[in-house]
């Protein structure tokens, strides 16, 4: 679809659960929830997003969040033409489930949306947080040219590996995270995971043909949305600030996840499903 061949992982039957992680991850960081929730009653998705192996796009594609969030919507046509789809977001899959949610709210049924604040929450924050800024410190590096791609590839992905750790710092994921640095390493998974960072703060690397589906990104929200933030994460200050964002028929609440950081669906899986499954309100099989 569009112009990239989508690989995902799939389980169960029942209405459509779409999964989106995050940076630097692939689908199989779902696998507590893929098992949890195709048990109730959900035919559940994880694509692997642009610039993530297998999935695979042409040379010169984009991969800014019009042209991702028009993916997954995609996606959600094919596998649910008839009915709204569940959404789940981590990360860069929050980032993108925000978009979803601004300019194609009669595709999701219900949200969830996992350890990153609204883009137009973030941006405000930065403006006047050096603390903000500093935990942001990637964002600024990942502008630069070539010079990420090479701390990467000669560190053979040490430098991830230590982002996941300055993020999850109480949590032990090694043998996840070795098979996600392996993955990236391959072919342009490096450069193209990088575009999503560059293309958040440069134009140019945005696709023209999406500017009026970029333009409604960051619509008030009118889905039923609940954000969970790990309680080590500081950003989660930001979610009580961010109201302003969500009509009142999003319902919009937030829960902070305890003893757990950026990662929090598989630093504490039960407790992620456990409110992923109350806000679904999913009736027991």
């Amino acid at each position: 679809m569009n112009d990239v061949d989508y690989v995902y992982l799939e389980a169960g039957e029942g209405d459509l659960m779409i999964l989106l992680h995050g940076y630097p991850d692939n689908a199989y960081s779902w696998e507590h929830q893929i098992k949890y929730f195709s048990q109730l009653g959900f035919n559940v998705v994880a694509p692997f997003l642009r610039a993530y192996s297998p999935t695979k796009t042409q040379d010169n594609s984009y991969f800014d969040r019009a042209t991702i969030a028009s993916d997954i919507v995609a996606i959600i046509d094919k596998l649910s033409p008839n009915k709204k789809a569940y959404l789940v977001g981590q990360d860069w899959g929050a980032a993108i489930s925000y978009g979803i949610l601004g300019a194609f709210p009669n595709k999701i049924e219900r949200s969830v949306v996992l350890a990153v604040p609204h883009p137009v929450e973030i941006r405000r924050t930065l403006k006047k947080s050096p603390k903000h800024v500093f935990r942001s410190f990637h964002w600024f590096l990942f502008q630069l040219p070539l010079l990420p791609e090479l701390i990467i590839k000669l560190s053979r992905g040490r430098f991830l590996k230590f982002l996941w750790k300055l993020w999850s710092p109480n949590f032990n994921d090694a043998e996840h995270v070795e098979q996600v640095i392996e993955s990236m390493l391959k072919g342009t998974g490096i450069k193209d995971s990088l575009a999503y960072y560059r293309a958040a703060l440069q134009k140019r690397y945005r696709d023209p043909r999406q500017q009026s589906i970029f333009s409604q990104l960051d619509n008030v929200i009118k889905v039923p949305t609940r954000v969970l933030c790990g309680a080590n994460d500081m950003r989660g200050e930001m979610l009580e600030r961010q109201t302003d964002l969500f009509a009142d028929e999003s319902e919009y609440n937030w829960h902070f996840i305890r003893e757990s950081g950026h990662f929090l669906h598989r630093e504490q899986p039960e407790l992620v499903n456990q409110k992923i499954e109350e806000w679904f309100e999913v009736p027991r099989l």
